[in-house]
């Protein structure tokens, strides 16, 4: 059964009526129902929102010891119950059994690196007044939004929304959730164990689940803040509803991340990480290799070692597989018609063809000489395709690597070079001898810039994210000279700007 088909499917009924409208979550292994979740209308989200504005408030009252408590009971729990959320996690992505366990550690570090820093990158601190307003005693704090509107994907179900709800609910906040439509039993296991956790009934984490039309009601729906993660086309629908109502966004979209391999590159390690950067779950990484540019004196050694070990990997339905389906199975689509669209302009394919591709499984691809205009280099694939150009020399690589809408994270393989060429690269992360490893650094900010999104998420400024800046003067003394007021003197205003003029003139 389809998604379309899901939703389409009947009503549940009762002895007064119909009930609501019903979807199924699929495995896109089998096709086998995964479970069945509610269509949460516009009416479901705006009652959502209004009862977590008073939790907001409550939970923000705890303060930062009592709501660490609480979040580490969530963790401990997450951590119990790996085994089942993994489960669930693969059964709705189809991903392989580990992939799904590691994606739930990398989140559960984060989630506990947001309880233990919220207070001290948070809390109210003490800042240096100035020699002009030396009789005041300047603090800062950010306090919490209120409430925070969380829409996430389902390539990777918790980790990518867990960078917003952890860092939200660190910060104070109270979250309404609504995940995507192909992971939302996930999406409801997060809610369900925040809510096991915190033991007070209160709608501190609430989940809505259904489509599109959901999610436009939660942008519409007043919530303090909208944390968005999505492709770029949907994003600008966000924006646009968000803008109705002056709602702040953080926007994460998708990326065509490039890779460069110097000439002095461990070509080996460069390899291995473009391989696993490009078909790791099937290649549906927002900060997945989509592009390699490697100088060339190494080009022909790395397009070895890089056939070498595509070759070597398969997709497959088993949890052993090296990785699994396409989520959305028109994703095969679209990495078949790029590949269709470089062949026909003369890339040379040097793993797989066209026949690699076998909805819902796309075989690893990897294309060399590929045409720089060609879609394949141009739009996101979001699919097992790897694409590999020589280039003369390090400017025309990090010129290639510069030259999309979007900048989202990069990596650089150089054994003296990598953190010089890091500095010239257009994106919000780059692995220097590593691919990808940044997401996995808790006290790291993630985003990108361009068609790739704006806003943090992770570390202080993921934090802060959530929050809004308070400043606070205090005086501490009168000053015998006021400026600030309509009684001041001209020997006040003498005493003032020569105060200036010997301090910055």
């Amino acid at each position: 059964m389809t998604h379309a088909e899901a939703t389409a499917s009947d009503s549940a009924t009762d002895d007064v009526g119909p009930g609501p409208a019903m979807f199924d979550s699929i495995d896109p292994r089998t096709g086998e129902v995964v479970g069945r979740h509610r269509v949460n209308g516009p009416s479901d989200v705006d009652r959502a929102v209004a009862s977590a504005r008073g939790a907001a408030q409550w939970w923000a009252d705890l303060g930062f010891a009592e709501r660490r408590k609480s979040l580490t009971a969530w963790r401990r729990l997450l951590v119990s119950r790996m085994e089942e959320i993994a489960e669930l996690m693969s059964a709705e992505t189809g991903k392989p059994a580990d992939d799904a366990r590691m994606e739930l550690v990398v989140a559960v570090d984060h989630l506990a690196w947001a309880t233990k820093n919220a207070e001290r990158v948070l809390g109210r601190r003490r800042v240096h007044a100035g020699m002009l307003m030396g009789n005041q005693t300047a603090t800062v704090a950010y306090p919490p939004f209120g409430v925070v509107g969380v829409i996430g994907p389902w390539n990777y179900p918790v980790f990518t929304p867990m960078g917003s709800i952890a860092y939200a609910l660190a910060a104070g906040n109270a979250v309404v959730f609504k995940p995507s439509e192909y992971t939302p039993g996930v999406g409801r296991l997060l809610g369900e164990t925040f809510e096991q956790s915190l033991g007070a009934g209160r709608p501190v984490l609430q989940v809505l689940t259904g489509f599109g039309e959901t999610g436009a009601a939660l942008c519409r729906s007043g919530v303090d803040k909208l944390a968005f993660t999505g492709a770029t086309a949907t994003a600008r629908r966000v924006l646009a509803a968000c803008a109705e109502n002056l709602t702040p966004t953080l926007i994460e979209c998708g990326g065509k991340d490039p890779m460069i391999v110097d000439v002095d590159a461990d070509l080996d390690a460069a390899a291995d990480a473009a391989v696993w950067g490009a078909m790791a779950n099937a290649g549906q990484t927002c900060v997945g290799v989509e592009r390699v540019y490697v100088l060339e004196p190494v080009a022909d050694e790395f397009l070895e070692r890089v056939v070498e070990r595509a070759r070597a990997i398969r997709p497959g339905a088993e949890p052993t597989a090296d990785f699994g389906p396409m989520t959305m199975v028109e994703q095969a689509d679209v990495v078949a018609d790029q590949l269709r669209d470089a062949l026909d302009r003369g890339a040379r394919p040097l793993v797989g063809g066209t026949a690699s591709v076998r909805p819902p499984f796309v075989e690893p691809l990897v294309l060399a000489e590929v045409p720089e205009d060609s879609r394949a280099m141009t739009d996101e694939t979001f699919g097992p395709m790897l694409t590999v150009n020589r280039v003369p020399d390090l400017e025309e690589a990090v010129r290639r690597a510069n030259a999309t809408s979007y900048g989202l994270g990069a990596s650089v393989f150089s054994a003296r070079r990598g953190e010089d060429i890091a500095a010239r690269l257009r994106c919000g992360m780059v692995a220097v001898n590593g691919v990808v490893t940044f997401a996995a650094v808790p006290s790291l900010p993630f985003g990108g810039v361009g068609d790739s999104g704006f806003g943090r998420i992770h570390g202080e400024d993921g934090l802060r994210e959530f929050t809004r800046a308070q400043a606070v003067t205090k005086q501490r003394f009168a000053t015998p000279m006021p400026v600030m007021s309509f009684s001041r003197s001209a020997r006040a205003m003498r005493a003032l700007v020569g105060l200036a003029r010997a301090r910055h003139g």
